[in-house]
């Protein structure tokens, strides 16, 4: 109501100043309290924004004050009355139900025929204002029940859309218990079958090596320790497989996607050589994902599109890069608030940069880190 509020009160601020000068300072004491009630009216209407009830006998309290305000002295009719009984009934028909409305219209009909009667108008003046006044209630009541018919849609709209994003995340749940599943399946099927028999041929190897001949011994005891490493790497395999990724640069993508659902986004990537690959550690990883999330909830917040280019690149396997474009409106400005100096901050703390661009088509956030080498050792 805030915005439609201050709108009202532009409109009323206008016509009241017109509709003082028309009176030429010739005013009651009556009219000056009929004035001030109306007022009053106008500026506590927005501490009833949710009681339609308070709002209908406000309305019609205000439409009674027009008598005392617009009462035609010497027969003398202020052409100003039209005009404020007419917003009176624009601001009901906006703000209350088609029923509530056609009480106030009914309360403001009976106020100007009983100002226009005192006024002792010709019937072909009071026809003709009569036609006015129900052609534009007409349009009013139109435009009200088109006005209601678009609120509901949005409020259908943004429940469809708030069932979708539970379907979205539901399902992505189930996905992952899924995968995990099966993961598990696979951990224990390898666990049950090579784990087990590569424990029966360790044993083997031990019972034959103490029964064995000298010059077969180191040979049996190479084939027990070749069998002891293979076990070591089975059971590593087993304990990786009942792990969740959530490390490197898929754990990044598999967090900005959920990001994607909840905001409902379309964010296209960009994978380029070398980026799956690239050893990044745990924090650099969530450093590089919260710099993502916050580039993506700017341009929510300040972007004219729903749309983004998200690039991952390790150029030489040295550094590792990310960017996120989206497109502006020609000639706006931006400055750098609060968001972009905590990503910058949380950037430099694992070794890394910042670095914001904007031209006449593009905004785009960079980032750098630089990578922690690590050797790899061969036997």
């Amino acid at each position: 109501m805030k915005k439609s509020y201050f709108i009202w009160l532009s409109i009323y601020c206008v016509v009241w100043v017109f509709t003082y000068l028309e009176f030429q300072a010739s005013l009651t004491e009556i009219q000056l309290v009929c004035i001030c009630l109306f007022l009053a009216i106008l500026f506590i209407l927005p501490i009833f924004a949710d009681k339609p009830n308070w709002q209908t006998i406000l309305f019609s309290v205000q439409a009674l004050t027009t008598i005392g305000i617009f009462y035609p002295i010497d027969h003398v009719l202020n052409p100003y009355i039209i005009v404020i009984h007419l917003l009176i009934i624009a601001e009901a028909v906006f703000y209350l139900s088609q029923k509530k409305s056609f009480i106030v219209i009914g309360v403001q009909f009976v106020s100007i025929l009983f100002i226009m009667i005192e006024a002792t108008l010709p019937t072909s003046t009071l026809i003709w204002y009569g036609i006015i006044d129900v052609l534009v209630v007409i349009a009013l009541l139109h435009y009200q029940k088109v006005h209601k018919h678009e609120i509901e849609l949005g409020k259908r709209n943004d429940a469809l859309l708030d069932e979708y994003r539970k379907m979205k995340r539901q399902l992505m749940v189930e996905e992952e218990l899924a995968r995990m599943d099966e993961r598990n399946m696979i951990g224990r099927e390898i666990h049950d079958s090579v784990g087990h028999k590569l424990t029966a041929l360790l044993m083997q190897f031990e019972a034959f090596r103490l029964s064995a001949r000298a010059q077969d011994i180191e040979k049996i005891t190479n084939l027990k320790e070749l069998t002891e490493q293979s076990l070591e790497e089975t059971r590593k395999a087993v304990k990786s497989f009942k792990q969740e990724e959530i490390g490197g640069l898929q754990g990044i993508i598999r967090l900005i996607r959920k990001l994607e659902v909840e905001s409902f986004m379309k964010v296209h990537f960009s994978v380029k050589h070398g980026a799956f690959a690239a050893p990044l550690t745990g924090e650099q990883s969530f450093a590089i994902y919260r710099a993502v999330q916050e580039a993506l909830t700017n341009i929510m917040k300040h972007s004219a599109t729903r749309e983004a280019q998200v690039m991952f690149e390790a150029p030489g396997g040295s550094i590792f890069r990310f960017e996120v474009i989206n497109r502006v409106i020609p000639n706006s400005f931006y400055q750098e608030g609060y968001g972009l100096k905590a990503m910058r901050d949380r950037l430099e703390k694992v070794g890394g940069s910042l670095e914001v661009i904007q031209d006449e088509e593009q905004f785009s956030v960079r980032g750098t880190i630089q990578l922690i080498e690590r050797s790899v050792a061969y036997d």
